[in-house]
């Protein structure tokens, strides 16, 4: 078997990246990646240099694969290790570059080795010695693996990476039939608040559209993209993605996105937009033209957990921290990251942090979850 570095994904042929990935993750789709690339939002200018891996077996054919980046800075990982740039600072050591594997932007769970089903465990580890070795080979600090499947824990752990835990919340379906089903999962308190939150905007004559990548033209997105803008303006940054990226994912994989618009008198006032797995709705992008009251719930998360119920999704994750979710039925559920540093006392030193850390996320998510809105007769 052997290992090859490429510097755009489209070096990589779709069809056989795509086998590998499979249906179930968008952000791990070649044209998810390509549209990254080719819209000018992940590129060497930005910090980002792509570095993915594919393996390929005796007969050429590929039979693991990363998604991998070269990393100048540590914007839109969503995993926090400013701390460990800075004690590299402190030590006059280079923090910078290092080596990502994630799907840019995304805190998303997902797998980050991508293997063919017939591939043995000695695919996985090629691929993971070869990090190291690359590492090393471009003069890069350390390698992370962001946001890794429940199922390549062990492997990461038994090659040598430091697991690192956090949390997120995510609302999960047990089969409820529709929205009052869920609710009534509630305590009365809970119940009563949501579905005055829900009233609210019924009663400000806001309704709702639902539009795939096949009903969205230029116009759509465009219209979309200046809500969201305007809404990362006001907390002073601008979009990570540009414009014809999510046109040119939406061109390329229209069933993969959703977006729900919220209109007032005929006039388009907010919009978010999700990304659909074959068993998750993922939520991403969030824009409003001002503040209408209950309107972010509503249309973030109220119409993201109706999406699912129709649709039978099992979960649904709507991004990082927000602990304003729990009372909207939303759980924390643990999220994982993996880390390989070269510095051999570094490495210990995050390691023994690591252990610590962990213990504060765990007893953070047990007082969170006591705030639960779920009957707790109900066996949630």
């Amino acid at each position: 078997m052997s290992v090859t570095v490429h510097a755009a994904i489209d070096e990589i042929p779709a069809a056989e990246w795509d086998a590998l990935a499979g249906p179930r993750y968008p952000f791990l789709r070649h044209a998810f990646l390509s549209a990254a690339e080719s819209s000018g939002s992940v590129t060497p200018a930005n910090g980002w240099t792509p570095a993915h891996l594919a393996l390929r077996d005796a007969n050429g054919r590929l039979a693991a694969a990363m998604p991998l980046y070269e990393k100048s800075h540590s914007w839109g990982e969503f995993v926090f290790d400013w701390a460990w740039a800075n004690a590299y600072e402190r030590a006059g050591l280079d923090y910078y570059p290092k080596l990502v594997a994630a799907a840019p932007f995304t805190p998303a769970t997902c797998r980050k080795l991508l293997l063919a089903e017939d591939a043995g465990p000695e695919a996985a580890d090629a691929l993971l010695r070869h990090l190291p070795e690359l590492a090393r080979e471009r003069s890069c600090s350390s390698v992370h693996i962001q946001f890794p499947g429940a199922d390549e824990k062990a492997v990461l752990e038994h090659a040598g990476f430091l697991l690192r835990q956090d949390c997120q919340f995510h609302w999960h379906n047990r089969d409820y039939p529709d929205f009052d089903a869920f609710l009534a999962s509630f305590s009365a308190a809970k119940r009563k608040k949501a579905r005055r939150d829900r009233r609210r905007v019924r009663e400000a004559g806001i309704r709702f559209r639902r539009h795939s990548g096949h009903s969205m033209s230029e116009a759509d997105w465009r219209r979309t993209y200046e809500l969201i803008s305007l809404t990362f303006l006001q907390r002073g940054s601008l979009p990570y993605f540009s414009l014809s990226f999510f046109t040119g994912f939406a061109e390329a994989c229209p069933d993969d996105i959703l977006v729900i618009d919220a209109e007032l008198d005929g006039k388009v006032i907010a919009a978010a937009v999700f990304f659909v797995g074959a068993e998750t709705l993922y939520g991403r992008y969030w824009g409003s033209s001002g503040h209408f009251d209950a309107l972010h719930f509503e249309t973030c998360y109220y119409q993201g957990i109706d999406y699912c119920i129709e649709h039978g999704l099992a979960r649904f994750e709507p991004g990082t921290q927000g602990e304003h979710k729990v009372s909207r039925g939303f759980v924390p559920t643990d999220t994982w990251s993996a880390h390989w540093l070269a510095h051999p006392a570094f490495n210990d030193a995050i390691a023994d942090y690591l252990d610590a850390e962990a213990e504060h996320v765990r007893r953070y998510m047990h007082a969170v979850d006591t705030h639960s809105p779920y009957r707790r007769d109900d066996g949630a």
